[in-house]
């Protein structure tokens, strides 16, 4: 409850429109990663508003566009990609794609793929620089898996 007035008087001292829902279910999602949580709101809010987007998570044809530039080895798009998707979870963004890789992988790449995503998942959690992070990840993908 603290936390949620104190970001409310931030919101409101930058002059940032919000939903207090919006807000209750940010804090909810991301509790107990205060940082994260204003990070977010700070990202978001440059727009002059927070609303559901903030709340949004990868739709199908925004893996598929992945996939694709993975495919294509087009790494300014992954790039691309990967920094217009910078508020999803390193952690979820793997598991979509562990979800989805039959989908879009060779048969006997799966079991590289996985232990690729494993390998950054772990690392996820100390590096410095999530984007880089998952960046590097892709590329390793890009240059180890075949697709189908």
């Amino acid at each position: 409850m603290q936390f949620m007035q104190r970001l409310q008087f931030i919101l409101d001292s930058e002059k940032i429109k919000y939903e207090n829902q919006v807000l209750a279910e940010l804090i909810m999602k991301y509790i107990p990663d205060w940082r994260r949580i204003i990070n977010e709101c700070q990202r978001y809010g440059m727009s002059g508003t927070i609303d559901t987007g903030i709340l949004v998570t990868l739709s199908e044809s925004s893996i598929k566009a992945l996939m694709k530039d993975l495919k294509s080895k087009n790494f300014k798009s992954m790039r691309k990609w990967v920094t217009d998707n910078i508020d999803v979870e390193s952690s979820k963004l793997f598991r979509i794609i562990y979800d989805n890789m039959v989908e879009y992988v060779s048969p006997t790449s799966v079991p590289q793929l996985v232990l690729i995503l494993a390998d950054y998942s772990y690392k996820d959690s100390f590096v410095a620089d999530h984007e880089l992070n998952v960046v590097a990840c892709m590329t390793e993908i890009m240059s180890q898996i075949k697709f189908k």
